[in-house]
Formats: structure tokens, sequence, C-alpha cells
């Protein structure tokens, strides 16, 4: 018996076939329709390829790197077509975003973020200081750059980009957090490496123990497990009757 049908392009784009009706064909109907968008996907992997860059940029605010984008799919050819015609953004040197994606309200966080990438593309940088504390909303000290610690055997061949002080001391993993898909140091390791350098007041470093005990962020355990030099540690429990 000879079957008849239609194959045609449904809303979402996908193949759809027209002419099969009726439970006997259901088992047709659903084979027919696999194979025809596996063939789809074959011919056509432009989509899968968008697919792939979009959920990359996804989970880092819109933004991706060069390699990510090859490791999807696009060309280096095809990279710069796709700026060329505004689709992209270039950041920064081997950095891009979306140019449709939803911007963030501090895109530039994860920019330095992505800059701070290893061979393996993982970024290793970590957000501290003052930066760290006003992403936890613990201070309203806003510094003209951005303060990130790196590991001490931290080496990138390009220059270090002028938004960026960068601190090289070797965090343990307990020491940070993520917010927003990018790690930020501890809000008690921030005051503990402001408390060391000096360079904040006591003022601040009191309101922000304050707060940051009332939050949750900050806990009498934590406190009692720092491991500061002994003078630190005294103006440290200093700080905190002050703040109490």
């Amino acid at each position: 018996m000879a079957v008849t049908f239609i194959i045609y392009a449904c809303d979402d784009g996908l193949p759809c076939l027209q002419g099969l009706e009726g439970p006997k064909h259901d088992l047709i109907y659903c084979t027919l329709l696999e194979i025809i968008s596996s063939i789809v996907h074959m011919k056509n992997p432009r989509k899968s390829t968008f697919r792939k860059l979009h959920k990359i940029a996804e989970r880092q605010q819109g933004f991706f790197t060069t390699k990510q984008a090859l490791r999807a799919g696009f060309s280096a050819r095809s990279q710069l077509y796709h700026v060329q015609i505004g689709d992209w953004i270039r950041e920064y040197r081997g950095i891009y975003r979306l140019a449709q994606f939803p911007p963030a309200d501090r895109p530039d966080l994860m920019r330095w973020y992505l800059w701070s990438r290893n061979n393996r593309e993982i970024p290793e940088g970590v957000y501290s200081h003052e930066t760290a504390l006003s992403l936890y909303d613990l201070s309203d000290t806003m510094p003209a750059r951005l303060h990130m610690s790196v590991a001490k055997r931290f080496r990138r061949n390009s220059q270090i980009p002028k938004a960026l002080i960068l601190h090289r001391v070797d965090l343990p993993p307990g020491d940070v957090d993520t917010i927003q898909g990018i790690r930020v140091a501890k809000p008690l390791r921030a005051i503990t490496d402001l408390l060391a350098e000096g360079r904040i007041s006591k003022d601040i470093l009191i309101q922000t123990l304050r707060e940051g005990l009332r939050r949750g962020l900050i806990t009498v355990a934590a406190l009692n497990k720092v491991s500061l030099p002994e003078h630190q540690v005294q103006e440290l429990q200093n700080l905190i009757k002050r703040a109490r």
C-alpha cells in the first residue's frame, strides 16, 4: 500500500508531516519524523551551533570567549562576521557578549572574571577586598578599580587591564563563594584582608562586621576559626566588640 504524505515546517522551524492519520499510521509517523529531523540537523548544523553558544552564554550573563565559540562550532571567520553585523559585541580581546542578551547590572564583573581564565578556559580570579564587600552590600565603598585575588602562580601573557587591581594570594576554597556565576571572597575573608593591609578606616570595618553579623553572612563560629598573626587577632577582636 502506497502512503502519501507532505513534509512542511512547523512554527518552531522543525519538520512536520501531513497525510498520515489514524492509529495504524502512528508508528510510521513517529519513525519518519525522527528520521527527517535527524537529517535536517545533520544538513543544517547552524541551529545547533547557535543553541550551544547560547547555552554557554546563559551561564555567563551573555558573555563567552573565542575558544568557547570555536567549541560551539563558530570558525574564526564566522566570529568576525557576527561582530561586524552586530550580533556579537566585542568586550575585550577574546571576550564577546551576545547583543540580544539582557544586560547585567554589572557587566564589567563577568568581563574581567573571564579575562582571568587559564588555558583550560577556567576563570581563576576571585573578587575580593572592597569589591567583595560591595557585592554583598556590606559596604558603600565603591573603588574606581575592581579588586581581584589570583593564585601566586597565576600568569597571563596579556597586560593586566587598568580596571583591575590584582592581589596574589592562594585563597582556600572555604574562603570563596559564588555570586551570579562569579567567584567572590567571603565577607570575613575580605574584612581580614583589608585589616591586614590597613587601607580602610576602622569605622567602615566595624560597620561591615555589624551588618555581616546581623544578616548571618558572618558567624561567631567563623570568627573563632580565623587564622591571623597575633597582633591582628587582637585588633579583630577589638573591632568585633565595637560592632556588637
